[in-house]
Protein backbone atom coordinates (compact mmCIF):
# COMPACT_ATOMS: atom_id res chain seq x y z
CA UNK A 1 0.00 0.00 0.00
CA UNK A 2 1.26 3.50 -0.80
CA UNK A 3 1.07 6.37 1.29
CA UNK A 4 -1.79 8.90 0.07
CA UNK A 5 1.23 11.77 0.06
CA UNK A 6 3.32 9.74 -2.06
CA UNK A 7 0.60 9.29 -4.38
CA UNK A 8 -0.30 13.29 -4.44
CA UNK A 9 3.50 13.75 -5.14
CA UNK A 10 3.31 11.76 -8.30
CA UNK A 11 0.07 13.11 -9.19
CA UNK A 12 1.59 16.66 -8.71
CA UNK A 13 4.95 15.37 -10.83
CA UNK A 14 2.74 13.95 -13.58
CA UNK A 15 0.80 17.48 -13.45
CA UNK A 16 4.26 19.42 -13.97
CA UNK A 17 5.64 16.74 -16.50
CA UNK A 18 2.01 17.00 -18.84
CA UNK A 19 1.93 21.01 -17.81
CA UNK A 20 5.64 21.32 -19.60
CA UNK A 21 4.68 19.12 -22.94
CA UNK A 22 1.88 21.17 -23.45
CA UNK A 23 3.11 24.84 -25.05
CA UNK A 24 0.30 27.62 -25.54
CA UNK A 25 0.74 29.65 -28.47
CA UNK A 26 0.35 33.33 -26.65
CA UNK A 27 -0.74 35.95 -29.33
CA UNK A 28 2.53 38.12 -30.14
CA UNK A 29 0.97 41.67 -30.95
CA UNK A 30 3.77 44.10 -31.87
CA UNK A 31 3.75 47.63 -31.71
CA UNK A 32 3.12 50.20 -35.01
CA UNK A 33 7.30 51.38 -34.42
CA UNK A 34 8.55 47.56 -33.28
CA UNK A 35 7.10 46.06 -36.83
CA UNK A 36 8.30 49.39 -38.70
CA UNK A 37 11.67 48.76 -37.54
CA UNK A 38 11.25 44.65 -38.47
CA UNK A 39 9.81 45.49 -41.92
CA UNK A 40 12.36 48.39 -42.75
CA UNK A 41 15.24 45.81 -42.24
CA UNK A 42 13.43 42.94 -43.81
CA UNK A 43 13.79 45.65 -47.23
CA UNK A 44 10.31 46.31 -46.85
CA UNK A 45 10.20 50.02 -47.46
CA UNK A 46 9.48 50.38 -51.26
CA UNK A 47 9.54 47.04 -52.30
CA UNK A 48 8.10 47.03 -55.62
CA UNK A 49 7.05 50.43 -55.00
CA UNK A 50 5.30 50.25 -51.54
CA UNK A 51 6.54 52.84 -48.78
CA UNK A 52 6.85 51.30 -45.54
CA UNK A 53 3.72 53.18 -44.79
CA UNK A 54 1.84 50.61 -46.83
CA UNK A 55 3.35 47.30 -45.34
CA UNK A 56 1.88 48.80 -41.39
CA UNK A 57 -1.10 50.23 -42.65
CA UNK A 58 -1.90 46.57 -44.16
CA UNK A 59 -0.82 44.58 -41.53
CA UNK A 60 -2.93 46.28 -38.95
CA UNK A 61 -6.13 46.01 -40.83
CA UNK A 62 -5.47 42.41 -41.86
CA UNK A 63 -4.62 41.67 -38.19
CA UNK A 64 -3.62 44.45 -35.53
CA UNK A 65 0.01 43.32 -35.61
CA UNK A 66 -1.15 39.94 -33.75
CA UNK A 67 1.17 37.41 -35.13
CA UNK A 68 -1.37 34.31 -34.40
CA UNK A 69 -4.40 35.75 -35.70
CA UNK A 70 -6.20 33.20 -37.92
CA UNK A 71 -9.46 33.44 -40.14
CA UNK A 72 -11.47 30.79 -41.63
CA UNK A 73 -12.71 31.35 -44.56
CA UNK A 74 -16.52 30.44 -46.14
CA UNK A 75 -14.74 28.43 -48.49
CA UNK A 76 -12.62 26.51 -45.80
CA UNK A 77 -9.36 28.16 -46.53
CA UNK A 78 -7.95 30.20 -43.34
CA UNK A 79 -5.33 33.09 -43.64
CA UNK A 80 -2.84 32.83 -41.28
CA UNK A 81 -0.68 35.42 -39.28
CA UNK A 82 0.26 39.48 -39.73
CA UNK A 83 -0.30 39.45 -43.12
CA UNK A 84 -3.07 37.04 -43.06
CA UNK A 85 -1.61 34.76 -45.85
CA UNK A 86 -4.33 32.43 -47.31
CA UNK A 87 -3.37 28.31 -47.10
CA UNK A 88 -4.89 27.39 -50.21
CA UNK A 89 -2.28 29.49 -52.55
CA UNK A 90 0.34 30.44 -50.33
CA UNK A 91 1.13 27.34 -47.80
CA UNK A 92 0.70 24.20 -46.70
CA UNK A 93 -2.14 23.42 -43.90
CA UNK A 94 -2.97 19.77 -44.77
CA UNK A 95 -4.92 19.00 -47.77
CA UNK A 96 -3.45 17.91 -50.94
CA UNK A 97 -4.93 20.51 -53.52
CA UNK A 98 -3.38 23.38 -51.79
CA UNK A 99 -1.03 25.54 -53.85
CA UNK A 100 1.95 26.59 -51.48
CA UNK A 101 3.93 29.22 -53.55
CA UNK A 102 5.82 29.92 -50.59
CA UNK A 103 6.92 26.41 -49.77
CA UNK A 104 6.12 27.62 -46.65
CA UNK A 105 3.82 25.57 -43.45
CA UNK A 106 1.07 27.82 -42.54
CA UNK A 107 2.12 27.04 -38.99
CA UNK A 108 5.28 28.99 -39.83
CA UNK A 109 3.34 32.21 -40.50
CA UNK A 110 1.69 32.49 -37.08
CA UNK A 111 5.22 32.79 -34.98
CA UNK A 112 6.76 35.99 -33.60
CA UNK A 113 9.45 35.23 -35.97
CA UNK A 114 8.13 37.33 -38.92
CA UNK A 115 10.99 35.73 -41.64
CA UNK A 116 8.45 33.47 -43.70
CA UNK A 117 5.46 35.91 -43.24
CA UNK A 118 7.68 38.72 -44.71
CA UNK A 119 9.12 36.23 -47.91
CA UNK A 120 6.15 35.25 -48.60
CA UNK A 121 4.24 38.47 -48.14
CA UNK A 122 6.78 39.88 -50.71
CA UNK A 123 6.41 36.38 -53.17
CA UNK A 124 2.77 37.80 -53.06
CA UNK A 125 3.40 41.20 -54.20
CA UNK A 126 5.58 40.55 -56.71
CA UNK A 127 3.24 37.31 -57.63
CA UNK A 128 0.25 39.17 -58.05
CA UNK A 129 -0.80 42.62 -58.51
CA UNK A 130 0.81 43.96 -55.96
CA UNK A 131 -0.80 45.06 -52.41
CA UNK A 132 -4.03 44.37 -54.14
CA UNK A 133 -3.81 40.72 -52.60
CA UNK A 134 -5.01 42.46 -49.05
CA UNK A 135 -8.32 43.58 -48.87
CA UNK A 136 -7.61 45.45 -45.99
CA UNK A 137 -4.76 47.13 -48.13
CA UNK A 138 -7.36 47.96 -51.03
CA UNK A 139 -9.96 49.31 -48.31
CA UNK A 140 -7.86 51.91 -45.75
CA UNK A 141 -4.82 52.21 -47.19
CA UNK A 142 -4.59 52.46 -50.86
CA UNK A 143 -4.30 55.90 -52.05
CA UNK A 144 -4.35 57.30 -48.35
CA UNK A 145 -1.66 59.61 -46.75
CA UNK A 146 0.11 56.95 -45.08
CA UNK A 147 2.61 59.21 -43.28
CA UNK A 148 1.11 58.25 -39.80
CA UNK A 149 1.76 55.41 -40.06
CA UNK A 150 5.38 55.98 -39.66
CA UNK A 151 5.61 58.62 -37.63
CA UNK A 152 7.59 57.67 -33.94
Amino acid sequence: VVPPTVLGMRATSILVVIGCLVTVTEPKIYTRCKLAKIFSRAGLDNYRGFSLGNWICMAYYESHYNTTAQTVLEDGSTDYGIFQINSYTWCRHAKLQEKNHCHVACSALITDDLTDAIICAKKIVKETEGMNYWQGWKKHCEGKDLSEWKKG
